[in-house]
C-alpha cells in the first residue's frame, strides 16, 4: 500500500471538464506529496467548463495514447458534461480505465464522470452514485444507485458534483492508501 506522498495519480480529461473537479484534486492531491498527471486525448492541453461559461486552460502532462496504467496507482475521472461524452466514444480512454480497474487501482469518476464507468462495464453490480442525470444509466448498467455525497467500492469511487469534492478527495486518499483492490475483471 503506498503511502499518498509516494503515490502517482493520473488523471483523465479532455475539453469541457467542470473546472473544479480536475483542480480541486489535482491540487489537493499534490499538496500532500503526490505525483499528478493529466493525460488527454492527442497530447493537448486542455479547456475547462466552469458552471456555465468556458474555463481555464489546463496543462496536460502526457498523452492518454502512451500513457500506461502500470505506472500509477490511480486514476481521477471529472466530470462536467462535455468531458466524459467525448471520452466514453474515445476507445485508448476506455481501455485505459478498465486496465485500472482491472489491475485493481483506485478508479474515481465524479459528477457525470460514471458515464465512464457505464461504458466500461465497470459500473455492474457496484453502489455508486453520480449526478443526478445519470441515475437512470447506471441503474441501467447494473448498478445500485445511491444519493450519497461519496462511495466507495471496492476502490471505485464515485461522486455526485462539486459541492462533494472534499469528501471525494477524501475518499480518493483512503482508497489509493488502502492498496490494491482484489475484484473480478470489467
Amino acid at each position: 500500500m503506498p503511502a499518498i506522498n509516494e503515490a502517482k495519480i493520473l488523471i483523465l480529461a479532455t475539453h469541457g471538464f467542470e473546472q473544479s473537479e480536475l483542480e480541486a484534486p489535482r491540487d489537493k492531491l499534490s499538496s500532500i506529496g503526490a505525483t499528478v498527471h493529466l493525460a488527454t486525448p492527442g497530447g493537448e492541453d486542455i479547456r475547462g467548463w466552469d458552471q456555465d461559461h468556458w474555463g481555464d486552460i489546463a496543462h496536460h502532462d502526457v498523452a492518454l495514447e502512451t500513457v500506461k496504467a502500470d505506472d500509477y496507482d490511480a486514476i481521477v475521472l471529472p466530470g462536467g458534461q462535455i468531458n466524459p461524452d467525448l471520452l466514453r466514444v474515445n476507445e485508448d480512454a476506455l481501455k485505459l480505465i478498465r486496465a485500472f480497474f482491472d489491475q485493481g487501482k483506485t478508479v474515481a469518476a465524479i459528477c457525470h464522470a460514471p458515464w465512464l464507468l457505464v461504458e466500461t462495464g465497470i459500473a455492474k453490480g457496484r453502489t455508486m452514485t453520480s449526478y443526478p442525470s445519470l441515475k437512470t444509466d447506471v441503474i441501467n448498467a447494473g448498478a445500485t444507485w445511491v444519493d450519497e455525497a461519496v462511495i466507495a467500492d471496492n476502490g471505485v469511487i464515485t461522486s455526485r458534483n462539486p459541492g462533494d469534492l472534499d469528501a471525494f478527495c477524501s475518499k480518493i486518499i483512503e482508497e489509493i492508501q488502502e492498496g490494491l483492490h482484489e475484484r473480478k475483471a470489467a
